[in-house]
């Protein structure tokens, strides 16, 4: 799967400590897809009490992470 990362989602990966093996991870093997609006899809993983979400823009033939950050499990349900 070929996406780019916007620099809002490198910044965030580096204010929450998210690797880009994590994020590749998240992105090929999620545990739960949302659809969002504006042809956004959201991309979500479990880990330890939190959820990693992806914000994707899909295009047609690369995918753009617009956004990434980690939330408390008990506010998403996957």
């Amino acid at each position: 799967m070929d996406f780019e990362i916007t620099s809002h989602a490198i910044e965030r990966m580096k204010k929450y400590s998210i690797s880009q093996d994590l994020l590749k991870d998240t992105l090929q093997k999620p545990d739960s897809v949302e659809k969002s609006y504006k042809e956004r899809t959201i991309y979500q993983k479990k880990l330890n009490g939190y959820v990693l979400r992806v914000i994707v823009e899909e295009g047609k033939e690369i995918k753009t992470v617009v956004t990434v950050y980690k939330a408390r499990s008990s506010r998403y349900e996957i």
